[in-house]
């Protein structure tokens, strides 16, 4: 399972409700970094690591993502086409809808807000050590806040500026099996039921991320998101694996 082989899945469908500055007219995959929607700089990501193959799962202003896609310049051999996994469809039932699209092929599945220097080539590779049917990559963001050190006494021994949290969480770049159809229901939300069972089953794995992740989630991440792109500091940009 070569990058170029393997199809990528990405959840554009939702609403945005955290990101209302920018999403009342267009969906939350076309809110820009640095002139750029995101889910471009999410396609940019994989493309610069060889995959080829990429499907967009719209849902809400779908219309708009298919016009985007279809009228962007993407680099030779890159084909990115949408499939419409209906308005209000939640995240199971979109992962649904690319395992019946792709033809029983194993694929990458991830979300069109979140941005990382994650090593895909080792993400496959560590996919298929373990020969389970899912992989979920994971993370440990930055904290939004200082936190303040305290001795047993009360006294403050010190403080650290936004460290990364203790627990791991869910960064997305999932590599999925076509066996997850099982799992899988239209109505199902991916991060509850589905995931917990293949947990719950043995069949879901770890690949553990160090490095940079975030998540445009909200304003705030839009602004941080665009500062770093503005000071040539963006971590995402056209990582190639070593």
């Amino acid at each position: 399972m070569s990058p170029a082989e393997t199809p990528v899945a990405i959840l554009c469908g939702g609403r945005g409700t955290r990101l209302q500055e920018r999403t009342q007219s267009i969906p939350k995959p076309l809110v820009e970094i640095g002139g750029r929607p995101i889910v471009w700089h999410v396609i940019q990501i994989y493309a610069a690591q060889g995959f080829r193959r990429f499907l967009l799962l719209t849902g809400y202003k779908g219309e708009l993502i298919e016009r985007f896609a279809a009228g962007e310049a993407w680099p030779d051999g890159v084909e990115v086409t949408c499939l419409d996994t209906g308005l209000d469809t939640p995240t199971g039932g979109r992962a649904l809808a690319a395992v019946r699209a792709l033809d029983a092929a194993p694929f990458c599945l991830t979300y069109a807000d979140g941005v990382a220097d994650v090593d895909l080539h080792a993400l496959l590779a560590a996919h298929r050590a373990h020969g389970q049917l899912a992989t979920v990559t994971v993370v440990r963001p930055e904290l939004q806040f200082g936190v303040v050190e305290l001795a047993t006494d009360g006294r403050v021994a010190g403080f650290r500026e936004k460290p990364r949290a203790e627990q791991w969480v869910n960064g997305g770049f999932f590599v999925l099996e076509p066996g997850v159809r099982a799992y899988l229901a239209q109505d199902s939300v991916l991060e509850r039921e589905p995931l917990e069972r293949l947990a719950a089953d043995g069949r879901l794995h770890a690949y553990r991320h160090e490095g940079f992740w975030d998540c445009m989630d909200t304003y705030k991440d839009a602004v941080l998101l665009n500062d770093l792109w503005a000071q040539g500091l963006a971590p995402w940009q056209a990582r190639t694996p070593a």
